[in-house]
């Protein structure tokens, strides 16, 4: 039997033909995904959103032009961690997505002003992208008899609430501090839940400050070395030293550096410029965060506090909403009663679990009982959601 015959030897000058053909190939491929990244994200807000991806290293695309109004945007998360993606106007948070795990994707809307804001792409070290916003021919429309004189009231109320409650927190978390430096690890694991839990009262006007966010309530999820991560500061990072690690060490410049930033946060506060637009969107904002931390994430991941802290901040949604909805229920009754009863029902949804010792542990819930808190915070952030937008830019 003869041997089979084998096939004829390439020519050397064919070979470095199909090689430069596989790389033209290569770079043909990655060019094109380039322009359809790049072209997903220029593609009409009004049905599926402005599309990015966020990799390992930033965004794609890291540039975006849209007009000014309400848009949305569809966040795919391709990196292999659990990412967040915001807009800052400045140092102030717009919008924001957290917890976005690797391979989900999750939207966000915003109704945005004319003007250049930065994104997050994914880790807080991650550079930043651009998000330039049009003018538009249509401006959006408000309620004729809704003015701002009618908030004038309300507005005042608000500020007051945030000085005193700047000055509360401040000195809540220097009490803290005190008991770190002295030693005692008892007396610090009492006072840390009312110091985290008057910032959570402030947190839906405070949270849009985001470099100081970034100092005083950073979490490890969002950090590239996680709790070993230099960043790791702020709330959480005591919050691991005194409840999972059991030990005040290395804890009191991290004490003294967040009593600094909540001192920085209160200066701010005195001088932020509050509008009716601005609560409104602030009150549906918490409303969101409080619904995606408890569906994606623990809140208080080493104290456990989880219910106890989203009662805090459903404290501070509901002073927002209960100077707001007064001046909107004339026009808008239906709106303010909505509202409203998502606030008790949301209320009632927590206080299930609350006994005379406290709040119950959230490893205690059933996926049933979990469910339900969330569906009630998700129906608030809708209810809430409507009324930002009734009120829109006043």
């Amino acid at each position: 039997m003869s041997a089979p015959e084998t096939a004829p030897a390439l020519p050397p000058r064919f070979m470095q033909f199909a090689v430069i053909g596989s790389a033209l190939l290569a770079l043909v491929a990655a060019g094109g995904f380039y322009w359809a990244s790049q072209r997903a994200g220029q593609v009409s807000g009004s049905a599926e959103g402005y599309a990015v991806s966020i990799m390992s290293g930033g965004c794609v695309p890291d540039s975006l032009s849209v007009p000014a109004g309400e848009r949305r945007f569809v966040i795919t998360n391709q990196s292999d961690r659990a990412v967040e993606w915001e807009i800052l106007d400045g140092v102030m948070v717009v919008a924001e997505r957290e917890n976005i795990v690797p391979g989900i994707v999750q939207t966000v809307s915003a109704r945005l002003a004319p003007g250049d804001y930065a994104i997050t792409c994914g880790l807080l070290s991650n550079p930043h992208g651009t998000l330039h916003v049009t003018p538009t021919a249509s401006a959006a429309t408000v309620d004729a008899a809704l003015e701002l004189r009618a908030f004038l009231g309300p507005l005042s109320e608000y500020k007051v609430f945030l000085v005193l409650g700047g000055k509360g927190v401040v000195a809540a978390a220097r009490q803290l501090a005190d008991a770190i430096k002295a030693g005692d690890i008892e007396t610090a694991r009492r006072l840390y839940t009312p110091a985290r839990q008057a910032y959570l009262a402030l947190e839906p006007l405070a949270f849009r400050f985001s470099d100081l966010q970034t100092q005083i309530d950073p979490e490890a999820t969002y950090l590239d070395k996680r709790e070993h991560d230099p960043a790791f500061t702020g709330f959480h990072r005591l919050e691991y030293g005194l409840f999972d690690q059991n030990t005040l060490d290395g804890l009191t410049p991290i004490a003294d550096a967040l009593v600094d930033r909540l001192a920085e946060l209160n200066t701010r506060l005195h001088e932020v410029q509050l509008t009716p637009g601005l609560l409104a969107d602030a009150a549906a904002a918490m409303a969101n965060r409080l619904a995606q931390r408890w569906t994606d994430a623990a809140v208080s991941p080493y104290a456990h506090t989880d219910l106890a802290d989203m009662a805090a901040g459903l404290a501070g949604i509901a002073k927002l909403a209960g100077l707001l909805t007064p001046v909107v229920a004339p026009t808008a009754p239906q709106l303010a009663a909505g509202v409203d009863a998502a606030l008790s029902d949301t209320a009632t949804a927590l206080n299930r679990f609350q006994t005379a010792q406290g709040y119950a542990a959230p490893e205690t819930l059933d996926a049933a009982a979990r469910g339900g808190i969330a569906s009630q915070f998700t129906g608030l952030a809708d209810a809430l959601g409507k009324l930002s937008a009734t009120i829109g830019g006043i």
